[in-house]
């Protein structure tokens, strides 16, 4: 089922029938996939933020969660070099 979604996820978004806003994310975050597993944000369903120091992170599942707070200074670094881009 979780892949079906996930299919179908990409596949809308691919299409532009569903937009990264349909998947949780605001247009001014910086990035379209999972810092974690660089996934396309909203392919697994709605995104996850998580916010580390006041910096949010949108991640793809919340499987990501538990990688995301094993080293969240590295990923917040990714969020914010794509920031100044």
């Amino acid at each position: 089922m979780k892949l079906t979604l996930a299919l179908l996820s990409s596949l809308l978004l691919g299409t532009g029938l569903l937009s990264a806003a349909d998947a949780g994310v605001p247009a001014s975050y910086p990035l379209k996939k999972c810092v974690v597993s660089d996934e396309d944000l909203g392919t697994m369903g709605k995104a996850v933020k998580v916010t580390h120091e006041g910096t949010d992170v949108y991640l793809c599942c919340k499987s990501c969660t538990k990688d995301f707070h094993k080293d969240a200074a590295k990923f917040v670094a990714k969020v914010k070099a794509a920031e100044k881009k």
